[in-house]
């Protein structure tokens, strides 16, 4: 449980942390130089009194002196000793001889006095250092052996250092270390600050508790919603995908942490979520899909695509075009037909029953029209009720636009079509792109040099059926495709025609040559004998087959 004094922001939670770290371990090191300090002091003070105490023992004739004179306050041994002291600044410089009878002190009352600590050390020939507690307190003491010229042991030299400069020496220290100890805390301090200050900027001060339920949010919108997320880092690998982008891309759930590249094929949809293709509401397919992407850049370097797929919507307006054709053909037959009753019926009002005879027999001859032929002839022929609607909608269309539109004798399609709207699709896209080229509505005219047909207009579609593959052929007698154009006119976003406000172009072929591979089938253009273009799509499996059927 956090503690009531602890704070709640992240920000300053770490500062506090990395305050506390900084202080302990700027004390540590402090107490760890300080605290072996005392003791080098000792070492040093110690080593200094041994190497005095060596020099005092190798002076000229003091062995003599000691040997010669007697322990009194004024004798030579006495005199000696201070003169080095002075020189030296120790605190003391004691001579003994072989019974520890002090030859020379500080106080001069104690000359001829035992010592008061044990010589033994030095009178058995070793030297020796410490630190102890004597008449003029406690001192850091080197003693040697003071020999005669055979080698004996006459006598002992001790040397004291006062322990209180050895002490004002380690509080002299002090202050050192401290003030390097106080310079690692401040910028410990600064960097501590620093480093919060720019957590506070990154998290935007969020709470350090609300960051797993912030984190936990987020995977839940990011999976739930229905449009396709995926973000990249700024050498385009895929850093997040969420379950609909995975569903839309077709990718595995091993796609995070690959290059794009490497996890789509080339192609439009991989160009647009790479931002090698720039532009808002971009279309792409996949997979037989209508997707939508929009790309936006982060402050980072990477960035995030969001997908929208508009398959149905393209589904449902080739279905909605096909119902509306139909429609527009029931209502002008309609709007005819009762033209027609009205004026039967003033010619009978008129009593002109012969005129009457005649109009109503030049009426009936009405089922003989273009539409009226092609509507039987697809009542007949294609058994697929959305298909056939279709056909008779586009039926009215191009005559509205003065063109024929024919279903060849050949054709025939049951109702066994496995997905229709599949096909609605696929023919609804041909036969419009037809009809505009045939009508001179597109602008591959002017690629080859032609205008408007100079002979009357024409589309045909063809549907023939080969075990259950369906074999789609439009053709027309427009200007036709260019040689070198007939790879680009299946690519997406290609288009010949002109822009139109509030819809998209360069969509409708490729969707169908998506629609053609899906189905393991193909798509192509080609020059019909005569001018004009035929595309042929080929749609395997596309028909359910009764059991034991010859497939």
């Amino acid at each position: 449980m956090r503690p009531r004094w602890w704070p709640r922001r992240i920000f300053a939670q770490v500062l506090s942390a990395q305050l506390l770290t900084v202080t302990g371990v700027t004390l540590l090191t402090a107490g760890s130089v300080l605290a072996p300090l005392g003791s080098r002091l000792d070492e040093q003070a110690t080593r200094r009194a041994l190497a005095i105490a060596q020099t005092t023992a190798a002076q000229p004739g003091i062995v003599h002196d000691l040997l010669a004179a007697r322990p009194v306050p004024d004798g030579p041994v006495q005199a000696d000793a201070e003169r080095i002291r002075r020189a030296t600044g120790v605190r003391y410089i004691v001579v003994t001889d072989a019974r520890g009878i002090r030859y020379s002190h500080t106080d001069p009352a104690r000359i001829g006095r035992r010592v008061s600590t044990d010589p033994g050390p030095a009178l058995a020939g070793r030297e020796w250092t410490g630190i102890e507690r004597g008449t003029l307190g406690r001192s850091a003491r080197g003693k040697v052996p003071l020999r005669d010229a055979r080698g004996r042991v006459v006598g002992a030299v001790s040397v004291g250092i006062s322990y209180a400069g050895v002490h004002a020496l380690l509080l002299r220290s002090v202050p050192g270390v401290l003030l390097y100890a106080g310079a690692a805390l401040a910028v410990g301090a600064v960097a501590a600050a620093a480093v919060s200050w720019r957590l506070r900027t990154r998290t935007r001060g969020i709470e350090l508790a609300e960051i797993p339920s912030l984190l936990e949010e987020r995977e839940a919108v990011l999976h739930g919603i229905g449009e396709g997320v995926v973000a990249l880092d700024r050498n385009d690998r895929v850093r997040l995908v969420n379950d609909a982008a995975q569903r839309l891309l077709g990718l595995g759930p091993d796609a995070a942490g690959q290059p794009l590249d490497s996890v789509l094929p080339p192609g439009r949809t991989a160009d647009v979520l790479a931002g090698r293709i720039t532009g808002t509401d971009l279309l792409t397919v996949r997979d037989g899909r209508v997707l939508v992407v929009n790309r936006r850049d982060t402050a980072d370097g990477g960035a995030v695509a969001t997908l929208r797929d508009r398959t149905e919507v393209e589904h449902l307006g080739r279905e909605l075009d096909g119902t509306r054709g139909l429609t527009e053909a029931l209502r002008v037959q309609g709007h005819e037909h009762a033209n027609r009753m009205h004026t039967l019926a003033g010619l009978l009002e008129l009593g002109r029953y012969e005129e009457a005879a005649a109009f109503l027999t030049e009426a009936t001859g009405l089922t003989e029209t273009p539409e009226a032929r092609t509507a039987a002839a697809v009542a007949e022929q294609v058994h697929d009720p959305l298909v056939g609607a279709l056909l008779v909608g586009k039926g009215a269309v191009a005559a509205e636009r003065g063109v024929a539109l024919r279903l060849s004798p050949a054709s025939r399609l049951p109702d066994e079509v496995a997905d229709p709207r599949d096909l609605v699709t696929v023919l609804g896209n041909l036969v419009d792109n037809a009809l505009e080229a045939a009508s001179g509505g597109g602008r591959l005219a002017g690629m080859r040099g032609a205008g408007r047909p100079s002979v009357e207009p024409w589309v045909e579609v063809d549907l023939r059926v080969a075990g259950s593959t369906v074999v789609l052929r439009v053709s027309d007698n427009g200007p036709g495709v260019p040689a070198e154009a007939r790879e680009l006119v299946f690519t997406d976003g290609w288009t010949t025609k002109e822009p139109v406000p509030h819809r998209r172009r360069g969509l409708g072929l490729s969707l169908v040559h998506r629609l053609a591979e899906r189905y393991g089938g193909s798509a192509r253009v080609g020059e019909r004998s005569g001018g004009g273009a035929v595309f042929t799509v080929e749609l395997p499996e596309a028909l359910r087959l009764p059991e034991g059927a010859n497939r």
